[in-house]
């Protein structure tokens, strides 16, 4: 039955805004399914309503199965909004939120929609850093025990995570570039105003290694329970709530991303794929997290 909904959901998937109902209603049965399913992967739990991929799912999953007092979730690096982790979460299950992008346009369009007073959200525009992050939170009066943070900047995500300190979130999500392999624990240098369009023209000079997220997880107090089926983003539970969930390595949760965004020097898509993608940033710098040293790939 699962498997059928989600034929029907990939179906009506591009529906226009005028019919986001029958998408929501669509999701709200594949919510209410994933509660009764013999689930052994994060994998088997994936759907979108308005994930990039198939973490709506997984989220509906985790929040059914892990103890979550405070329903709140923060988010960043969540452009418009029309595509994100939290946005589902928000509509279909009413947590509360605060989300941040540095585009001022894209916070404005937010602040613009129903969404922006149907629900308790909050959007701000601004350029996260380490040095920045737990102000920021603190501002928007957030503390202590929330239940879901989701960090996707496209850069300092291992640094930024790594600095915050005011919140203790339930369920962790990070977007890992599996480019960087499973085999080092490394991530781009730290550079307050890192962009990966500016730091290198192929796009896939960004972010941290998987291996290097579980070590600064573990340090954290948070064990890893998988990524999903794109290789795109690595779930982590806190170590005291996770109870029954099956806990991984890095190495048994690596998946290698399949997409191809990496770009040539004009901007243009290249469609490299596979290992071929580290060989386009070959000699780059790179940041062992074990060996606190600088490194080239």
């Amino acid at each position: 039955m699962f498997r059928k909904l989600i034929r029907f959901y990939k179906a009506i998937y591009h529906l226009s805004r005028e019919q986001e109902g029958l998408k929501m209603m669509v999701g709200k049965v594949l919510s209410n399914q994933i509660k009764s399913l013999p689930i052994t992967s994060l994998h088997d739990a994936e759907f979108k309503v308005f994930s990039q991929f198939g973490d709506d799912g997984i989220i509906q999953y985790l929040i059914n199965n892990v103890p979550i007092s405070n329903k709140v979730f923060i988010e960043f690096g969540v452009e418009d909004y029309k595509e994100s982790n939290t946005r589902f979460l928000l509509m279909n299950n009413n947590w509360r939120g605060l989300i941040m992008d540095a585009s001022e346009e894209n916070i404005k369009e937010i602040q613009h929609e129903d969404i922006y007073w149907k629900y308790e959200l909050t959007a701000k525009a601004t350029f996260i850093t380490r040095e920045n992050i737990n102000q920021l939170i603190k501002d928007a009066g957030l503390s202590g025990e929330i239940g879901l943070l989701h960090i996707d900047i496209d850069g300092n995500d291992w640094w930024v995570w790594q600095a915050i300190e005011v919140i203790d979130p339930v369920i962790v999500i990070v977007e890992y570039n599996s480019v960087f392999g499973i085999d080092r624990a490394i991530t781009v240098p730290y550079a307050a105003d890192f962009s990966f369009t500016k730091a290198h023209h192929s796009n896939l000079y960004w972010g941290a290694s998987l291996l290097s997220f579980c070590d600064l997880a573990q340090e954290k107090g948070y064990a890893f329970v998988g990524s999903d089926s794109s290789g795109n983003n690595a779930y982590f539970v806190r170590k005291d709530k996770v109870g029954s969930l099956k806990v991984l390595t890095a190495q048994e949760g690596y998946v290698s991303s399949r997409y191809r965004e990496g770009r040539d020097e004009k901007g243009g898509l290249t469609y490299v794929s596979g290992k071929d993608r580290i060989e386009v940033i070959r000699g780059m710098q790179v940041y062992n997290t074990r060996k606190n040293q600088l490194e080239v790939l």
